[in-house]
């Protein structure tokens, strides 16, 4: 394999990570930011609240963008197992 067909791989699947985890962390951050200006207008310090919110936000992103992001992993596992021969020789 060369270098290049090893960076070529490694950003694929920087990219692939990037794509499976940028709803839930933006929907958390999101989520995080809101709460946090919510509870510095009331001042209302509770971390619980903040915590729940957050893993409410982080449920609902996957349930709702589950299916998706579950079908890219298969796919792109699917094609790097097809592409390990071209790879290898």
């Amino acid at each position: 394999m060369s270098p290049e067909t090893a960076l070529t791989e490694i950003g694929r699947g920087l990219q692939m990570a990037l794509l499976l985890g940028a709803p839930p962390l933006l929907a958390v951050l999101v989520i995080g930011v809101v709460v946090g200006i919510l509870q510095a207008a009331t001042q209302i310090n509770e971390q619980t609240i903040a915590f729940v919110a957050k893993a409410i936000a982080l449920v609902a992103v996957l349930a709702v963008t589950g299916h998706f992001l579950l079908g890219r992993l298969v796919s792109f596992t699917t094609d790097l197992f097809q592409r390990i021969p071209h790879l290898i020789g």
